[in-house]
């Protein structure tokens, strides 16, 4: 029993960053390539623990209003978005993420600057996590057999053809982007109501890296794919402790190698596999292709 509690902070890092994991898995299923969830993130976490340590707000009210932030700025920040394309969109979203963090740095009176915004009390336990975990993968399958779903899919594979069969692309994406933005809010308002203190440099370039790893690991267009990249990359360190000064370079290792032998992804590459080994008439036709 000892032994399972010690893993007990393990597990609630990966169910928030699991949130995390998602919140950019569905902004790149829409086809879009934005990395300003972290930034919305942050706002989340700052809204919660204001409103729970200067209003004393119950924890029902900080949580939708953190997730509730989190979608509106994901709305404006859709509107920018929505006229660029790759890695312009990845360069907005880069500034935007760098803005909320200026923010959180500057505004002392309001977020503690660079001290960061302590003396949050701890409302949010194992159990909480993992029934929002649970209910973020439910709407993620939904989603994903859902008309939306589709949507976002053929977005993704062909803009131009999305649109000559009538989907709005500029109005799907602005969806995934709000979408998001609900997600890294509420799992945002969750990190800093589980970890008694937030910083602004917990929300940086650092955790952009982590989060694109899990999808870019895992895969980008099944819903398990986020879930299977987490897991591996936050068990990771734990199996690599005994190689500890090495660790950063089996990380990079591991990355290397699914992007050169599965660059779709873990899961991705297992269900295309899968697909093919059912539907012979599949892999004859890639093959003459």
């Amino acid at each position: 029993m000892d032994t399972l509690l010690s893993f007990r902070p393990l597990f609630d890092l990966f169910l928030i960053h699991l949130g995390f994991a998602y919140s950019q898995y569905i902004v790149l299923r829409a086809g879009a390539f934005s990395i300003g969830n972290v930034g919305l993130s942050a706002i989340g976490a700052y809204t919660a623990a204001i409103l729970t340590v200067n209003y004393g707000l119950p924890l029902p009210v900080t949580l939708l209003a953190g997730a509730f932030a989190g979608l509106a700025f994901g709305a404006l920040l859709a509107i920018p978005l929505a006229r660029l394309r790759g890695v312009y969109q990845a360069i907005a979203s880069l500034a935007f993420v760098q803005i909320v963090l200026s923010a959180n740095l500057y505004a002392e009176n309001v977020t503690g600057g660079a001290m960061g915004f302590s003396g949050i009390p701890k409302l949010v336990g194992t159990g909480t996590l993992l029934v929002f975990a649970l209910a973020t993968i439910h709407v993620m399958l939904a989603i994903s057999r859902s008309r939306l779903g589709r949507a976002f899919d053929a977005v993704r594979e062909d803009e131009g053809m999305a649109v000559s069969l009538g989907i709005n692309a500029a109005r799907t994406q602005a969806i995934a982007y709000m979408i998001s933005g609900l997600l890294a809010g509420l799992f945002g308002s969750l990190e800093a109501l589980h970890s008694y203190a937030v910083e602004p440099n917990q929300f940086g370039f650092h955790l952009i890296i982590v989060i694109l790893s899990y999808v870019v690991l895992g895969g980008r267009r099944s819903v398990w794919g986020p879930l299977v990249g987490v897991a591996l990359l936050i068990a990771l360190p734990e199996i690599s402790r005994p190689l500890a000064d090495a660790r950063i370079m089996i990380y990079g290792l591991i990355l290397m190698a699914v992007m050169n032998f599965m660059p779709r992804g873990i899961v991705d590459t297992l269900v295309a596999r899968r697909t093919r080994a059912a539907n012979p008439e599949v892999r004859q036709a890639e093959v003459k292709g």
